[in-house]
Formats: structure tokens, C-alpha cells, sequence
């Protein structure tokens, strides 16, 4: 699907300022939105919004249907009467540059304890349809998550195929007797999702009518310890007592020497085609639901996929399998329509994922921070662009500009600084400036870039799993950037709403 020309920023929502110890979807999110509006961006792109589980990775969680909790913004609680000005005030964090999601997590549990309790002990007939609507719709994937959660609780977060073998198993007597036990945190987990959707819709509602898409982020894979796996175990590369069996990774690449051993289960697709892709047709259309566009991460793992023994400790020993390709997205074009999806098609890509790309009219990926190695025949260098692409100095998983330009090797700055004919004193304004001007139909840039932030401020560093996701912006760096300036770039490329000609 071809897209407008435009522009936009890479933030994830816990990235925001905010009084709670790490963004959310509250007021905070709004001036963000005013920000892109004022500044003519039309795209906010958004990690996964999926409640995460071990180090805070958005791409490591407990659904591919379910949303973070943790989202949800106590301050609209207080303004539905369900906490207290004095109960938010004791919950409050300092303001920092890096999210505090323990103590957030403590806090706004139990927040979200006496809202909880408040909403269902208050609930009138229109709030009681609103809810009973939300399970209806949802019902093929709430249910069986919300007591996943409260199972893998009262198991101290131990994995589902360390429980007892009936719950293993998902024999209709267990699972019967522990809903009947757990009833009162069902409900309860049941709420947090009614209300993660409420605001996120809210939120998304207000972008939409301020003329902003929202790009979410669809993994490929989902965890093993996730609801997913425990309820559609016959989905997934995992042995009748539920231990993985093979697993997913990538070989050796940029960013790893020994690859990276993601650990996810495989799907067997086989079982999936038979059932005609139902899981996955379901999927994308709450993706659909969530969002404007999506981004499909690790695209080229439909093509083919790294596979991995489960034992193994790295990804090197591995082998590239046969995905279901062009058959799995006319089945899913078939069900949903044709979808505004952007290919994540970064590393070893071969002419087969280009050809799949290419064949459902995906954009692809161009990362300007790996253009310059000197090979003008380099994808990545804006001269090699086709329109329908999108245009990055960097991804969640890059350095900052400003930090990978302070790290790279002289010859590739020195690439850099005689492309664009300049000094580079700011290499991220440069990118941009670069990325912005390209023939790419979307440019879409981390807001640390557009702050011109070093490498202190990085998301993500692959292949570690302490410090990562953290990062967050205060109002002051926020107010810093030049709105109008970046606007009167966007308009001379025409990348703003009905940019009048120069």
C-alpha cells in the first residue's frame, strides 16, 4: 500500500514525562501529539504496547493481544472518581531522564488495586454494558489471559510449563476450579485491560483527529512464558509437557558476532495453514483495531527463519526454514483487506524477501545510520531510494545519531561529512535534513534525534539485558526544538498537510 508523503517521530509511550515514574498514556501523551501537530508531523510510531515481562522489553511479552497496565494513566482515574487527589500525590516519583519501572510498578499497582475495587463497587448499568462489550469482543483472548496473569502471580512468575500438569494440560476441571478461586482477580485484570483500551483508543482518537497516523509494531514471535503459547500450545515448537523445542534467533550480524538467540518458539505453520492462519488473521485485525499502520518486525522470518536447537547457547548453529511467504498474507489480505504495512526488512535479506516485499507492495526499511561504507551501490544511501520505502537515521535499537557518530570510524564520517558537503558540527540535524529531503515516502526519526541527544539516551543496546528501554525526555527538552524551523523543512520537502508549493 502506497503512503503520503510524510514525516514523523519514534517514541514509545513510556519514553513521556510524566509524575509516575515513567510514561503513560495521560496528558503528557497529548502535548506530544500537539508537538507533532505544531511542528507539520503527521506519525507518531510506537513500540509494542504489549504488557512486558523480563528486563521491560516491549518486544518480550506475556500477550501479542493485551496491552501494557502499566499504560494506563492514574490522573484520568482520579478524573472518573475512582482515586484520590491525596492517593496520587503519595504514589508520585521524581521526574527523571530514566524511567523508574520498579518503583512505578509497586506504586501503580496499587492504584490500580482501589480503582479497581472502586469501579466494579460503583459500576452503573452503562459502565456494566460498556465492560460487558469489551469482553464480548475480546473474549477469544481475555479470558484465557487475564488468568493466565493471575496464575503465573500466584506461581511467582514461574513459566506456565512449570506448573502442575493440569494446568499444563488445560484440563477442563483445573481450569474450571482455579476461574471459580481466582474470580475476584480475574475481574481485576479484567478491568486493567477494559481501561488500557479505553484511554490508548481515547489517545489514538484525539491523534486521528489532529490529522496524526499512529505506526504500531508487530513482532514476529511471541514469548514462550506469554498466554499465547499456553492456550495454542499446538501452535508453537513446544513438546506436550511445554518446553521449547526449537527457537528463534538470527545469525552473526551487525549487531551480534555470535548472532542473537531470541528464544521464542517457532510457529508450526503447517498446523496454522490447516486452520487457515485464524490466529494470526485475528491478530492483525486487533492490530487493525490499535492502530493506523503497523510495522511487521523481523519480516523476512515469513520468508524464512533462523532456527535453533532449544539447548543450543548461541544462535550460530542454526539453519534457515521455509516460511509461508506469499501464502500466509493473500490469506490475510483475503480476511482483512489490503493492510498499511511497513516491512521491517534490515539484515541478511535475500532477493525471495525482497520478491515478498515487493509482491503485497510493503515499504521497506533505509537506515541512514548504515549508509556510509564507501559502496555508492549501498541501499541505504538516499541516491539508491525508490518512493516507497521509509527513511530512518536510526531505529529503538541504534545508538543516537549523535552517539553513533561520535563512535564510528573515521572513514565513515569522513563518507558522511563529503556526502552531505558539510562539517556535520550536528550529525542528527544532518540526517534528518537528509532522510527528510530523500524521495522516501515516509521520514520518520527518533525524537532523541531531533533533541540531537548522545548515547546516553539510546533505547535499546541488542544483545544486553540491563539498562535498556529506559530512556525518557522532560518537558524542558521537548520545549527545546525548534518547531518552527522543522516545520518550514517539512513544508519545502512536502511533507506537511497540503504543503503549498514554495
Amino acid at each position: 500500500m502506497r503512503f503520503p508523503r510524510s514525516c514523523g517521530t519514534l517514541l514509545h509511550p513510556t519514553s513521556l514525562p510524566g509524575r509516575w515514574g515513567m510514561g503513560d498514556f495521560g496528558r503528557e501523551a497529548h502535548q506530544f501529539l500537539d508537538f507533532l501537530r505544531e511542528s507539520g508531523q503527521t506519525i507518531w510510531q510506537v513500540l509494542p504496547l504489549s504488557p512486558v515481562s523480563y528486563g521491560n522489553s516491549p518486544y518480550y511479552a506475556y500477550s501479542a493481544f493485551a496491552g501494557n497496565e502499566y499504560l494506563i494513566n492514574p490522573e484520568k482515574l482520579q478524573g472518573q472518581g475512582l482515586l484520590t487527589h491525596r492517593e496520587l500525590e503519595e504514589a508520585e516519583l521524581p521526574e527523571q531522564t530514566r524511567a523508574d519501572f520498579d518503583q512505578a510498578y509497586l506504586n501503580r499497582d496499587r492504584l490500580y488495586r482501589k480503582a479497581s475495587e472502586r469501579f466494579y463497587g460503583d459500576m452503573d448499568r452503562e459502565a456494566e454494558a460498556e465492560l460487558e462489550r469489551f469482553r464480548d469482543v475480546n473474549r477469544q483472548w481475555l479470558d484465557d489471559y487475564t488468568l493466565y496473569r493471575v496464575l503465573l502471580r500466584h506461581r511467582d512468575g514461574a513459566p506456565w510449563n512449570r506448573w502442575e500438569q493440569p494446568l499444563v494440560q488445560r484440563q477442563a476441571g483445573a481450569m474450571e476450579r482455579v476461574r471459580r478461586e481466582h474470580e475476584a482477580e480475574i475481574r481485576h485484570e479484567t478491568w486493567l485491560q477494559f481501561e488500557f483500551y479505553r484511554q490508548w483508543l481515547d489517545l489514538k482518537r484525539y491523534a486521528n483527529r489532529h490529522g496524526i497516523r499512529i505506526v504500531g509494531d508487530l513482532p514476529i514471535f511471541v514469548a514462550h512464558n506469554s498466554a499465547d503459547v499456553w492456550a495454542h500450545p499446538e501452535y508453537f515448537t513446544v513438546n506436550r509437557e511445554g518446553d521449547r523445542e526449537l527457537v528463534s534467533g538470527v545469525p552473526p550480524d551487525y549487531f551480534s558476532e555470535s548472532g542473537q538467540l531470541w528464544g521464542n518458539p517457532l510457529y508450526r505453520w503447517d498446523r496454522l495453514r490447516d486452520r487457515g492462519y485464524d490466529w494470526w488473521v485475528e491478530r492483525f485485525r486487533q492490530m487493525f483495531l490499535l492502530y493506523d499502520a503497523i510495522r511487521v518486525d523481523h519480516f523476512r522470518g515469513f520468508e524464512a527463519y533462523w532456527e535453533v536447537d532449544a539447548r543450543e547457547k548461541t544462535a550460530i548453529n542454526g539453519r534457515w526454514v521455509k516460511g509461508p511467504a506469499s501464502d500466509f498474507f493473500r490469506v490475510i489480505e483475503r480476511e482483512l483487506g489490503r493492510l498499511p504495512i511497513i516491512a521491517e526488512d534490515l539484515g541478511l535479506i535475500t532477493p525471495e524477501v525482497e520478491a515478498l516485499r515487493d509482491e503485497f507492495n510493503f515499504p521497506g526499511m533505509k537506515i541512514l545510520q548504515f549508509a556510509f561504507d564507501n559502496d555508492p551501490e549501498n541501499s541505504f544511501l538516499p541516491h539508491n531510494y525508490i518512493p516507497e520505502c521509509v527513511v530512518y537515521s536510526g531505529t529503538h535499537d541504534n545508538d543516537t545519531t549523535a552517539g553513533w557518530y561520535r563512535s564510528a570510524p573515521e572513514e565513515v564520517r569522513h563518507q558522511l561529512r563529503v556526502y552531505l558537503r558539510s562539517h556535520c558540527s550536528d550529525p542528527a540535524e544532518e540526517l534528518i535534513r537528509l532522510g527528510v529531503l530523500s524521495v522516501a515516502d515516509q521520514a520518520i526519526f527518533p525524537l532523541q534525534d531531533y533533541m540531537s541527544l548522545d548515547s546516553e539516551f539510546r533505547m535499546n543496546r541488542p544483545g544486553t539485558a540491563e539498562g535498556n528501554w529506559e530512556w525518557r525526555f522532560t518537558r524542558e527538552m521537548l520545549d527545546a526544538i525548534d518547531t518552527g524551523t522543522l516545520r518550514d523543512l517539512l513544508r519545502m520537502a512536502n511533507r506537511t498537510p497540503h504543503s503549498p508549493a514554495l
